[in-house]
């Protein structure tokens, strides 16, 4: 997308397209980098709060750690937005193409191999990326994700500010894009667990929360029924989605009943093919 004030209007409501306007006014942005189209930046507020943007996406692809959970983007994207507008920050894409092309291969084995070894998610991410399969159980993975809840508010058992849950997701995309369905399953398996578990204790931003659940089950489903036919894989998916919807959070048992029956339909569809 080009980026304009009219383009900027347009992902948000007029309150928070001004609001954005005083946040870039007022200096808020504290740090912001591009490479590429894609933008990060950090812009204060009641703390410091992560935004990316893409300047190619629709509508930006916008990413920000903060409470908002109205109509359209926030605040803190629209900043960002708006000084990309007349003050685009300089892509640092060549300069890092170039390290890159400079670096000696082994060197640069070297130094992803130590990354890989301390980082677990980066190292999930390089293994889907390169076609491997998974080896984390959904009780491994989902240990990662309630610990987002955990630290969100240690003090209380109740979680007030929505949770970036993009690591998953782009986890998932991963495995997918790669035809490694089975592992993308455990990933959205993961995910719809930890909601489902942790949904009591949010007490704020529900759309988010709701719309990151959907998202995960839906996309559970989906994978299962990709996975090559595999007839275990479906009924011990049925059977998961049956005992969430009569266990789970009961506001959330008519989408396991939803999901359970969609997966069943889906499954007599590709055994009539």
């Amino acid at each position: 997308m080009d980026v304009t004030e009219d383009t900027v209007r347009g992902v948000c409501t007029d309150a928070v397209f001004e609001r954005g306007e005083r946040y870039l006014a007022e200096g808020r942005i504290r740090e912001i980098h591009r490479v590429d189209t894609t933008v990060t930046a950090v812009v204060s507020g009641s703390r410091q709060y992560d935004v990316r943007v893409d300047l190619a996406a629709d509508e930006f692809a916008p990413r920000c750690d903060c409470p908002y959970d109205g109509p359209g983007t926030c605040k803190h994207v629209v900043a960002v937005l708006l000084r990309c507008v007349d003050d685009r920050p300089p892509d640092e894409g060549a300069r890092l193409d170039a390290a890159l092309n400079g670096t000696d291969v082994d060197e640069l084995r070297a130094f992803l191999r130590e990354e890989l070894v301390t980082d677990a998610d980066l190292r999930d991410r390089f293994l889907a990326r390169v076609g491997a399969s998974t080896r984390r159980s959904v009780d491994e993975l989902r240990t990662s994700i309630d610990r987002r809840f955990e630290e969100r508010n240690p003090e209380y058992d109740v979680v007030f500010e929505p949770i970036d849950f993009t690591q998953w997701f782009n986890l998932a995309n991963e495995y997918r894009e790669q035809g490694q369905y089975a592992s993308a399953a455990t990933v959205y398996r993961a995910l719809v667990e930890s909601l489902d578990d942790n949904m009591e204790r949010v007490d704020g931003a529900y759309d988010h929360f709701s719309s990151a659940f959907s998202r995960a089950l839906d996309g559970y489903v989906d994978c299962v029924v990709a996975t090559e036919r595999d007839a275990d894989a479906v009924t011990n998916a049925v059977k998961f989605l049956d005992e969430r919807a009569t266990s789970g959070t009961p506001f959330l048992a008519e989408h396991f009943e939803r999901a359970a029956v969609e997966l069943r339909g889906k499954a007599g569809e590709q055994s009539c093919e």
